[in-house]
């Protein structure tokens, strides 16, 4: 699972209180000038909308998605700038970009104190025992469609729907072998659950993660969503479930073994959680520095599994004293990586996908300068003013599997329309689980895709959209009668 997070296609949002009064008259002055129709705010435009063409092209033309993004990001703010020079407004290009730019930071850090533990827990070997125990289990297809959609349903809130989707696509891809049929059913049914279980939870899809650091929902709040959520996997999951049979596949004797330490790890990463939604719901604090804070933890502990690993393996290194020894449990020595060095944090934290954080930065400031431009205050305006927001908010939902949730949920964001929490939970739910409708639509989507390529296709699942689509308004429904 090293792509763990290579197409996470997701952005957060945090307004630091310092920069608030700045960021409101930012936007006021921005409505004010009415660019969208100047030659430069055109040529924004028209740079951005290429610049994403290459990124939804990644797949065949093998550009990394960070690449055009970036470099469309720097010239729309040198537009940005020169149109607010002409304007007499040049120090307010300045104040915007660097409200984007700490919307970036924290974003940053969270999602790189995330994907050090996801790493972490991988190169342990937990993600591998839940793997081995399906694919030993000889279940039938049907009971195995089920259980992998289950799973994915209830790991993606903690461990994000992207990460989620991998691990059991890769079991889905095992347990079926030739089984064409079986192979594509599941992965769609894994990645619909995934984007349906990250909807409740700020750490299941990134889109509920900026809802949340935003302050538009608090954290219990989206708990909410739970049964809304669950029939939007269910409804799609038991339409397309008449199509798998009910054969047993062939039998896979496989076995892993958590490395030392593994659990240790899934429980300091709980306890991270617990400390982001502390700092946040208790102290009133951005979340990132819960998860910053777990991640010294987890380094404090990686520190220990270096010297234990050191001195099993006599390494002479500057980190290891004659004492390193103390470190050792002779019944666990043979758990220890023998690769040549001691375990090192740091390697995991090195693996964390570097191409998709980037890919943040050139999206967020790629659509602040649009917003500079005026582009996002003109379709708030035909959308939420014109017509209304649960209707826009539905509309979300299409808008995300055609286009991605990336620059929807953001420019939803900087528009800040006047929502009340139902209606913050209704694009939650639309923006999470309406991905799921193409294949294209969410990062678990194009992963899956990766992981299963050439029997997990685009049109392969486009072919299960209207069971997707039932389960989507179905989901709307269900938010409608509980929490309307």
């Amino acid at each position: 699972m090293t792509r763990v997070f290579s197409l996470l296609g997701r952005t957060g949002l945090f307004l630091s209180l310092l920069l608030s009064a700045q960021a409101a008259q930012a936007a006021e002055a921005v409505a004010t000038l009415n660019l969208t129709g100047s030659g430069l705010g055109i040529a924004a435009l028209a740079i951005f909308v290429l610049a994403y063409v290459l990124v939804i092209s990644e797949e065949n033309i093998h550009l990394r998605k960070s690449k055009p993004v970036v470099v469309a990001a720097g010239v729309i703010w040198v537009l940005v700038a020169l149109a607010y020079a002409a304007a007499g407004e040049s120090e307010l290009a300045e104040e915007l970009v660097g409200h984007n730019l700490l919307e970036f930071v924290e974003l940053f850090l969270f999602l790189l104190a995330a994907m050090t533990y996801i790493n972490t827990m991988e190169e342990r070997g937990v993600f591998n025992l839940l793997r081995a125990k399906l694919v030993s289990s000889g279940y039938s297809l049907r009971k195995l469609f089920w259980i992998t959609g289950l799973i994915s349903f209830c790991m993606s809130p903690l461990a994000d729907n992207l990460t989620t989707a991998l691990l059991m696509a890769a079991v889905v891809v095992s347990l079926g072998g030739d089984n064409t049929r079986f192979v594509v059913l599941g992965c769609i049914n894994v990645v619909v659950a995934a984007n349906a279980g990250g909807v409740f939870s700020p750490f299941g899809d990134i889109t509920t993660l900026m809802i949340w650091q935003a302050g538009h929902v608090q954290f219990q709040e989206f708990f909410v969503l739970v049964i809304p959520s669950i029939v939007n996997w269910v409804v799609t999951a038991g339409i397309m479930s008449f199509a798998v049979s009910n054969e047993k596949p062939a039998s896979i004797q496989e076995e892993a073994q958590v490395k030392y330490g593994g659990w240790v790890v899934v429980g300091l990463f709980g306890l991270t959680i617990v400390m982001a939604v502390s700092f946040h719901n208790f102290l009133h604090l951005p979340p990132v520095l819960g998860m910053m804070t777990g991640l010294g933890i987890l380094k404090l502990y990686g520190y220990y599994l270096q010297m234990r690993d050191a001195g099993y393996m006599g390494a002479d290194t500057d980190l290891v004293s004659g004492d390193a020894a103390m470190f050792i449990d002779s019944a666990h020595e043979d758990e220890i990586e023998r690769d040549g060095q001691p375990y090192n944090i740091f390697h995991n934290l090195q693996r964390a996908e570097w191409d998709t954080l980037i890919f943040f930065y050139g999206i967020i400031l790629c659509v602040g300068g649009l917003g500079a431009f005026g582009y996002l205050a003109v379709v708030s305006e035909f959308t939420y003013e014109g017509l209304g927001p649960t209707t826009a908010n539905i509309l979300v939902g299409f808008a995300s599997a055609l286009i991605d949730n990336i620059p929807v949920m953001f420019a939803v964001l900087e528009m800040a329309p006047e929502m009340d929490l139902f209606q913050w939970l209704l694009i939650t739910l639309t923006a999470g689980a309406g991905g799921s409708m193409l294949s294209v639509g969410s990062a678990a989507g194009v992963a899956v895709m990766g992981q299963a390529r050439g029997v997990y296709t685009f049109f392969a699942h486009l072919k299960w959209s209207w069971a997707i689509a039932l389960g989507y308004f179905a989901s709307i429904g269900a938010h409608f009668l509980l929490n309307g």
